[in-house]
């Protein structure tokens, strides 16, 4: 790929970094990648999208959107190595794009994520930058000749003013571009449209540039979707495929499969605390066993007694259960009494001696490969499918919406707040809708969403705890 370099120092990079201007990915580089940088390069780039993709659903403006992106993107994606920043986005981008060319929804989310990304990008980028992206691109359109540009130029005014400008002499280069090409501008009416033919000021370059970046991203994942099914899965099965697989629903938090702070649960105080501070996955869960003294598939998630998937051992293959309770600090012991509780009136005590309490050591890694399992993530939860009976799965992707009115208000999520959580759930925000309750329970933010429950959990345990501290004399 032939990089064309900016001599402006872009606030993306260091102080002392001259950066290259964006590349547009337009073949794949002949580059050798350690498989180690081949993952951690792409986790690095998914915390930028995803912090865009936050970003955008909480409604933030487009200046704040701005920094939020120059901050993603020099937190996650420089390298000690300047000569290796450009490789680094290169090489992300790629792995990404066979990570979220596999399904639809995954190929609409990163589409639209990096469309928005390069934008932001570009509107740092100098002018010479931006041409030399046009060139790039073959754009076969010219400028408007002298003389074509007075017969149209009160319509230009008429425009400019409309939107609150005027035209100055930086402005008096327009190109003619068939309108369909710049849809932003055209619904925004920011352009004057003859013939079919819209007619872009230089300063409007950038939605030329970005509707060219989305055309060639989204026709570049349709080819990496065939040859991703015709050849790199099979060839790739032992090596690369298994993290391909993984990528898309990675969580990029902290890890909790081990009690961190406020971790400490006790079994006298588990309803009161599951009905306080677990998050709505979780405590839909616990009511549901509470309810039935019993939870199908339950070996699955059994010293977590609230796993976040339903599923039959045999069909998770190589992938472990995963669980919520063992991140919050229930004890071992304080597992054993508490499911050989609610277990023993369906199964009684003998069985469940036999039965189930191997499962439950196992789980903590007292038996077995003794092993400790990691708690599933948001997106883990949300991307798992539940059968009919299950209990598990995100409320706010599964639950009927009559469902989930009722179980917000019980939670004590009522007015303006219901609706808008509500709102992101139909918008499939399910994360922010998730944050948004915790919120309104709690009457506090919280910036950084939810991503894990764990974190809702932890969170909530903070707030409780300094609103007691602030109670007390």
């Amino acid at each position: 790929m032939e990089i064309v370099r900016s001599q402006r120092k872009s606030s993306f990079a260091s102080s002392d970094i001259v950066v290259p201007t964006i590349p547009i990915y337009r073949s794949t580089p002949d580059l050798e990648v350690r498989l180690e940088e081949f993952e951690l390069y792409a986790v690095q780039r998914l915390r930028v999208l995803h912090g865009i993709s936050d970003g955008l659903s909480r409604g933030k403006k487009p200046d704040e959107i701005e920094k939020l992106v120059g901050d993603l993107w020099k937190v996650n994606m420089m390298h000690p190595d300047a000569s290796e920043v450009v490789n680094k986005d290169i090489i992300s981008h790629f792995v990404l794009r066979l990570v979220y060319c596999r399904e639809e929804e995954l190929r609409k989310w990163f589409l639209s994520m990096e469309t928005t990304l390069f934008c932001y990008r570009l509107q740092l980028e100098t002018a010479e930058a931006q041409r030399a992206l046009w060139d790039e691109f073959g754009l076969p359109w010219k400028a408007v000749s002298i003389a074509e540009y007075e017969s149209v130029k009160d319509k230009l005014n008429q425009v400019a003013r409309s939107i609150g400008q005027s035209l100055s002499s930086a402005d008096t280069i327009f190109y003619k571009v068939p309108f369909e090409e710049v849809p932003d501008l055209v619904a925004k009416r920011k352009v004057f449209v003859q013939k079919g033919i819209a007619y872009v000021a230089t300063n409007q370059v950038i939605s030329i540039l970005m509707t060219q970046y989305r055309s060639h991203l989204s026709k570049a994942l349709a080819l990496t979707y065939r040859k991703w099914n015709s050849m790199i899965r099979e060839q790739e099965k032992d090596r690369l495929t298994p993290v391909i697989e993984a990528l898309s629903t990675s969580y990029l938090g902290p890890d909790y499969s081990q009690p961190r702070e406020y971790a400490e649960l006790s079994l006298k105080d588990i309803d009161q605390v599951a009905k306080r501070s677990f998050p709505l996955c979780m405590r839909h869960l616990f009511e549901k066993l509470r309810e039935d003294h019993h939870l199908k598939h339950w070996r699955s998630y059994a010293t977590g007694f609230i796993s976040q998937v339903e599923v039959h051992k045999s069909s998770l293959g190589k992938d472990v259960p995963q669980f919520f309770i063992m991140g919050v600090g229930l004890k071992l012991d304080d597992a054993l009494a508490f499911w050989k509780a609610e277990f023993s009136r369906k199964v009684g005590a003998d069985r469940f001696d036999k039965e189930y309490a191997y499962s439950i050591r196992h789980n903590y890694g007292k038996e077995g490969k003794r092993t400790d399992y990691t708690p599933y993530s948001c997106q883990k939860i949300i991307s798992s499918t539940p059968g009919v009976g299950d209990h598990h799965g995100c409320p706010y992707r599964h639950f009927s919406l009559e469902n989930l009115r009722v179980a917000l208000a019980k939670m004590g999520v009522g007015g303006r707040a219901l609706e808008e959580v509500i709102d992101k759930t139909q918008n499939r925000h399910y994360q922010l809708a998730c944050t948004l309750t915790f919120e309104a329970v709690h009457g506090a933010s919280c910036d950084a969403g939810v991503n894990h429950p764990n974190q809702y959990y932890i969170d909530s345990k903070r707030i409780m705890e300094s609103k007691n501290n602030s109670k007390s004399p």
